[in-house]
């Protein structure tokens, strides 16, 4: 019946409101896996051609670089998970002339934001590093690092945003094309710069920075040339939706900077340990995404289609989104884990790897990696919290994650194993919040799955209102 409202309102059903479930996941994790991949193997081409230089200091600047660019990935990553909150349940209620009004509003919202933040970033730069743990020559490359790519954060955000509304609407492949694009400018710059031109670090800075202008052209081209998505904003409007971005927005910044703010703190225990610790652990940071990308793709597919079917008012449908998500996110954490095993040495090979970063990266690959599983759940659980209103949940699970769930684990690796201990505890650490977060999650979809999509229109019309 929802679908038939829906479809008299937009002309056609939304496209996740009907079918198997468990298709629209694959489908949607699938494109969006190859995207997110793509563009975290150009990241992991960034070191990859840097470790050829043989330079251990190049390496444990990147890792240091990498703390704070995650920080900031994280905030445009947090900006666009607002835009899907409220852009799907639009869509999937039927008022696709909101959505285009949201989706306006949210790229605006998003670059100015994203703007501000990165120009703060780019201020404390050196004192950033400094807390760290880097010194002499690693802070010096890092700084160069990071003053070259920070300024570029409202452009990467942009393109996130696009990506994030053409999930929305159901366009993987285009999804894909954002962040595949970005990955592949950024590879190929990566062999002119570093390689043939041998700028090093600084040219992977430079590829990097070009890169993610790609990825904003190619965002906005989907959003604006092919599902007109996006019009002219209005400040009336805007500052309207701005109360209901910045609900969910800060939130989700906050959410998303918890974990880079964990790893920031593994990073200066690490960095204890020596360079060669630091490179290690940079290195795995590398990896872990392109390994588990298809955890992340998913995590990001399950708000686009859990939100439909929120606005659709189909609560059996949500509650086998989740279901689904996570028994999907448990296969191909088993799949990642048999890969890194398997590979660890040959992977270590590649990277000139030895002595204590040798260690920590097959230590990883081999016992620590299937702990990812509880990770996993915890971002399928974030998507839930965000697209169901209530971000709060995830920022409160996150920060947990972030600190009890890290300081005092990473604080004991650390006396009982050295660095070794410092990666184990990290990982240990977030079993219990990974846990908690899925009882909470369907707990939400029980209680909000019995309210009527009648009820969710009155209560919640910032999201559903046709004008």
């Amino acid at each position: 019946m929802a679908t038939n409202a829906t479809t008299r309102r937009n002309g056609v059903p939304p496209k996740f409101v009907t079918g198997s479930i468990l298709r629209h996941i694959l489908v949607m994790t699938g494109a969006g896996a190859i995207g997110l991949m793509a563009i975290f193997a150009g990241d992991l081409a960034n070191i990859y051609f840097l470790s050829r230089l043989g330079d251990e200091a190049i390496i444990a600047a990147v890792g240091y670089a990498s703390s704070i660019l995650f920080v900031s990935t994280s905030i445009g990553i947090g900006l666009s998970i607002a835009a899907t909150s409220l852009v799907s349940p639009a869509l999937g209620a039927g008022f696709r002339v909101r959505a285009k009004r949201l989706s306006t509003n949210a790229h605006v919202l998003t670059f100015v934001v994203s703007a501000i933040l990165s120009l703060v970033l780019w201020l404390l730069i050196e004192p950033m590093l400094v807390y760290l743990g880097a010194q002499g020559h690693a802070l010096d490359l890092a700084s160069r690092y990071l003053t070259i790519l920070l300024p570029t954060l409202p452009m990467l955000a942009l393109g996130i945003t696009s990506s994030a509304v053409l999930r929305s609407v159901g366009d993987a492949r285009r999804a894909m094309n954002v962040t595949l694009t970005g990955a592949i400018v950024n590879t190929a710059l990566d062999v002119v710069f570093i390689i043939y031109m041998g700028w090093g670090i600084d040219g992977a800075a430079i590829a990097s920075a070009i890169s993610r202008i790609g990825v904003m052209g190619i965002g906005l081209y989907g959003v604006i040339g092919v599902h007109k998505l996006m019009g002219r904003p209005k400040w009336a409007t805007l500052t309207k939706d701005s109360v209901a971005f910045s609900a969910i927005a800060i939130p989700a910044v906050l959410t998303n900077i918890a974990t880079p703010a964990g790893n920031a703190y593994v990073t200066a225990a690490m960095s204890a340990f020596g360079d060669g610790a630091v490179a290690g652990w940079a290195i795995i940071g590398r990896i872990i995404p392109v390994a588990f990308g298809a955890i992340y793709a998913l995590s990001g597919s399950v708000g686009p289609v859990l939100g439909q079917n929120y606005g659709a008012g189909l609560p059996d449908r949500m509650r086998s989104v989740l279901t689904l998500s996570l028994w999907t996110m448990v296969a191909f954490t088993g799949f990642a884990w048999a890969a890194l095993a398997l590979f660890a040495y040959p992977l270590a090979s590649a990277f000139k790897v030895e002595g204590v970063a040798l260690e920590l990266l097959v230590y990883f690959c081999r016992w620590l990696s299937p702990l990812f599983v509880f990770l996993g759940a915890l971002f399928i659980a974030n998507a839930v919290f965000n697209t169901l209103g209530r971000a709060h949940y995830s920022t409160l699970l996150n920060w947990g994650r972030a600190t009890i769930g890290t300081v005092p684990f990473v604080m004991a690796g650390a006396a009982l194993g050295g660095a070794s201990g410092v990666l184990a505890g990290n990982m240990i650490g977030g079993i219990v919040f990974g846990i908690v977060s899925v009882m909470l999650g369907y707990r939400l979809i029980s209680e909000l799955g019995a309210t009527s999509r009648q009820r969710t229109i009155e209560t919640d019309p910032i999201i559903v209102s046709p004008q």
